[in-house]
């Protein structure tokens, strides 16, 4: 039984934006499995609604999933009081926010409220994965590990770059984290996107574990200058939140 929902799960980590269809010998390519296997699975996935059959024979992840990803989305506390306060800093100051987890070395959207069309973010929506060294919510959640835990998980990894200002090595990222932890937020000043900035605080969990990031993604032409009082906003809409799911730190309830 274990077997089959490793198999399962491998499967469907295989699907990406990149690449949202997949053939069966193809997975089974991939997955070093038989094509009959693979066969049964996705049959079997199939008649669940998690997958479906395109006209060509491929398979796609099926609309189940979207059903499902909805519960979680309505039904996780994070999820719903973070969007509450998101959708506050959008209305108030016109910037985008984003909520994001750490997810091994990679940053991942799972909530996005967006600004006003001239302010769009084009390269950002709900389920990206970004690589979490320049990302601002990537590199505080990173600052929340032990750096001996980072360096391992890094220590095979290529930091990729985006643009001149990416961190590509590992001293300069510790650095930053060190920065961040004494902070309490954390920066990504155009290292994705040229001319856009961010600043990221953390969200706490009623025990006081970091469980997730909140930013504002700024145009940099705005944010320079104006760095302290977007440090305010977003710490102060992290706190709200924080407050709300529970955690209760004597300094966090004052400072809010």
């Amino acid at each position: 039984m274990r077997q089959i929902v490793d198999r399962i799960g491998a499967i469907l980590s295989l699907y990406s934006f990149e690449r949202p269809e997949w053939g069966v010998s193809e997975i089974a390519a991939r997955l070093s499995l038989a094509k009959s296997t693979v066969s049964e699975l996705l049959a079997s996935l199939s008649a669940q609604g998690v997958v479906e059959r395109t006209a060509r024979g491929r398979y796609r992840l099926g609309w189940r999933l979207f059903e499902l990803n909805h519960v979680l989305l309505e039904s996780t506390p994070l999820v719903r009081e973070s969007r509450r306060a998101m959708q506050e800093l959008v209305e108030r100051h016109g910037e985008s926010s984003h909520l994001m987890v750490l997810e091994r070395n990679e940053a991942v959207i799972v909530e996005k409220v967006q600004a006003t069309l001239a302010t769009q973010i084009l390269m950002s929506r709900v389920g990206l994965r970004l690589p979490a060294h320049c990302s601002a919510c990537g590199k505080l959640l990173l600052a929340c590990r032990p750096w001996a835990e980072v360096e391992r998980s890094f220590g095979s990894v290529e930091l990729q770059r985006f643009t001149p200002a990416t961190i590509t090595d590992l001293e300069r990222l510790h650095a930053e984290l060190d920065e961040a932890s004494l902070r309490g937020v954390a920066f990504d000043r155009e290292e994705i996107v040229p001319g856009l900035s961010c600043v990221a605080a953390p969200l706490h969990s009623e025990t006081g574990d970091v469980i997730a990031a909140i930013s504002l993604s700024v145009p940099t032409y705005r944010f320079m200058g104006e760095e302290d009082g977007y440090v305010r906003m977003i710490t102060g809409a992290a706190r709200r939140i924080s407050r709300r799911l529970g955690y209760t730190n004597e300094k966090t309830m004052e400072a809010a």
